[in-house]
């Protein structure tokens, strides 16, 4: 591995030796490879090793060895000396501290292209869908974190039909932000793959509804008035189509498929993370900047099959771009 990261463009792989990082660490990997990206390998040392450094460093004590064991971080760099490509840089970080608060300290310092991690580390309970670290570092990085769902998902989504490789993206025509919409056209234009939008719209309840019923998806260019659709879906097929205008025009190599659906839109989101290569949400309303993440991004890094992109608003004045990945 290289002792420095040269370069603006990186990836943070957040690895704890788990089963569940190292699917993390080679989705980070790969995506890596995909953006022509540096990769940081994170791992924040355990209790014991922290106090270790930190009696060193008080005694000043030159008898004892400069490096304290790091199990984790030999295991990790065997792990990426296996792997069959590496990226053009790869970094070793041992971090100091609690698990979240490093890991948000470090993305926020080297403002990555995005922080991978798994959804559940080493500690977690078998039961949990999704970790205490994964849940507090989504809702809080500066930066989009993508969570990697553990290996027991894929046994219970074994009758999944084969990832279609689309980016899955969550909108709310009036209220998702544009650095949502940004992150996930420009994963769509780096995979080169469709972008599937789907968004929800409230309805009241009839006899004759069946919310569980599967959801169409419709071309832009199928959009003409005399569609068959209920005035609600029609208007949100609308507004998507305004919305997504200037993404159509700035990423046009991207297909795009509309969907407008009644009902929850995180249980659609779930459903059609079924055959995603990742899902991509808001972390929460442009103009509701509190620490809770939004019910939508809540629901869906819960219970999605597939890689979640939580995504933060950005600072004003800072954009994704292809110029970035």
């Amino acid at each position: 591995m290289s002792d420095g990261l040269v370069g603006d463009r990186l990836v943070i792989a957040a690895v704890d030796g788990s089963e569940h990082s190292l699917r993390a660490l080679e989705w980070a990997r790969t995506a890596a490879l995909r953006h022509d990206a540096a990769l940081m390998v994170a791992h924040v040392l355990p209790d014991v090793s922290q106090l270790y450094a930190g009696r060193r460093a008080a005694l000043h004590d030159r008898n004892e060895p400069e490096r304290y064991a790091d199990p984790v971080g030999d295991h990790v760099r065997s792990v990426l000396d296996a792997a069959p490509e590496l990226p053009r840089e790869v970094r070793y970080e041992a971090l100091e501290g609690s698990v979240p608060e490093a890991l948000r300290a470090v993305g926020g310092e080297c403002a990555p292209l995005m922080l991978v991690m798994g959804s559940r580390g080493r500690g977690g309970f078998a039961a949990l869908l999704l970790g205490s670290s994964s849940r507090a570092v989504a809702t809080t990085a500066a930066c989009p974190v993508v969570v990697v769902p553990h290996a027991d998902r894929d046994a219970e989504d074994a009758a999944a039909e084969p990832s279609a490789g689309r980016v899955v993206l969550g909108l709310h025509a009036s209220e998702t932000a544009d650095d949502v919409l940004a992150f996930a056209f420009a994963e769509a234009a780096a995979r080169g793959t469709t972008v599937q939008v789907v968004s929800a719209y409230a309805i009241p309840p009839g006899p004759t509804l069946i919310i569980d019923s599967p959801f169409a998806v419709i071309p832009p260019e199928a959009l003409a008035d005399e569609t068959d659709a209920v005035p609600a879906e029609r208007e949100m097929l609308r507004a998507q189509t305004a919305r997504l205008a200037p993404l159509r025009e700035r990423y046009p190599d991207v297909p795009v498929e509309q969907a407008a659906v009644p009902g929850d839109a995180a249980g659609r989101l779930v459903t059609a993370s079924r055959s995603a290569a990742l899902v991509v949400v808001g972390r929460h309303h442009p103009r509701r900047r509190g620490p809770l993440m939004g019910s939508v991004a809540h629901a869906v890094l819960h219970h999605a099959h597939g890689p979640v992109a939580v995504v933060p608003h950005l600072p004003t004045g800072a954009e994704w771009s292809t110029d970035d990945f």
